[in-house]
């Protein structure tokens, strides 16, 4: 089954923008950041086309996301998507990268979405990636499982990696579809 509209899923820091890219650059498709599409501007803020955006890009012949989907555009992109990468990764994995990727952030001020840097200040809100990763694992294991069983989502082919290893073993495999 070609590839042509890819979900890469799974928690904060479990490398989602990386083999999202990967996997673009392999099949020759666009790559889409949904954390640059949504946040636009200084403090966070939103596109209020973001919707409507989501859904021009979602409704071409190609693309690979690197979300499990903001509310507003997840049941679009799981109905558009022919599969799901889930990276299902334990904490152990996930919390030395989130915590590793924030501090360099936070450290070197690296502008993000929209301009936008990291602040100590940041740190201590139950929305920044390190809180949101720790407490959220759980749910959102539990909610993509949920999915990928979801009668609605039965065309998906799922990939579901337990390990970093298992997707970086995973990815030399994949060679681009016919061009459409």
């Amino acid at each position: 089954m070609p590839m042509r509209r890819v979900l890469v899923a799974g928690i904060s820091g479990a490398g989602k923008t990386t083999l999202a890219r990967a996997v673009a650059t392999r099949l020759r498709l666009p790559c889409h950041e949904l954390d640059a599409l949504r946040f636009t501007g200084p403090k966070w803020a939103t596109d209020p086309q973001f919707a409507r955006r989501v859904a021009e890009i979602a409704s071409t012949s190609g693309w690979v996301f690197d979300s499990f989907g903001y509310p507003e555009v997840r049941d679009l992109l799981w109905t558009r998507a022919d599969t799901v990468i889930w990276l299902d990764y334990p904490r152990s994995v996930i919390m030395p990268r989130v915590l590793r990727r924030s501090l360099r952030r936070t450290l070197l001020r690296e502008r993000v979405f929209g301009g936008n840097v990291e602040t100590w200040r940041e740190w201590f809100s139950p929305d920044h990636p390190a809180w949101w990763a720790w407490t959220q694992h759980a749910t959102r294991h539990s909610d993509i499982d949920t999915r990928v069983h979801d009668p609605r989502f039965a065309h998906l082919h799922v990939i579901h990696f337990t390990s970093p290893r298992e997707a970086d073993d995973w990815l030399p495999s994949l060679r681009p579809g016919p061009a459409q």
